[in-house]
């Protein structure tokens, strides 16, 4: 899966007595409603993080994992997270508006007797 839009915050790398690292940034999406989404990176990962900065437009792989854990009470409880593997920049543009394609142009002149050469038509293939 893959995620889009604007780095929000990029944490310190955290390490833990195990040697396990870990670091998290936030992406805030660009759609109609905005959403603040956490996403870890886990050992290895974290230094995927150092090129980038807040305000950065980006798009990052991920994976979602869940895990169930049991309360000393004995209450069954669930927990989702998100883990990213792969952080690319994108340009500026809207995410969420399509790309046009440019029509291509063709600098030398073609002979329209040339059995091989495309003709316009109104034919959708």
């Amino acid at each position: 899966m893959e995620l889009q839009g604007t780095i929000k915050k990029i944490s310190d790398i955290q390490t833990f007595a195990s040697g396990f690292q870990k670091r998290e940034m936030v992406i805030l999406t660009e759609e109609q409603y905005p959403q603040p989404i956490n996403v870890e990176f886990l050992q290895d990962k974290c230094d995927l993080l150092n090129a980038y900065k807040e305000g950065d437009k980006v798009k990052v792989s991920i994976n979602i994992r869940g895990r169930e854990w049991t309360s000393p009470q004995g209450e069954v409880k669930y927990f989702n997270s998100i883990t990213g593997w792969r952080l690319e920049k994108v340009d500026g543009g809207n995410f969420n508006e399509p790309v046009e394609a440019k029509p291509a142009t063709n600098s030398t002149s073609v002979d329209k007797t040339d059995v091989f050469t495309e003709e316009d038509d109104d034919l959708p293939f």
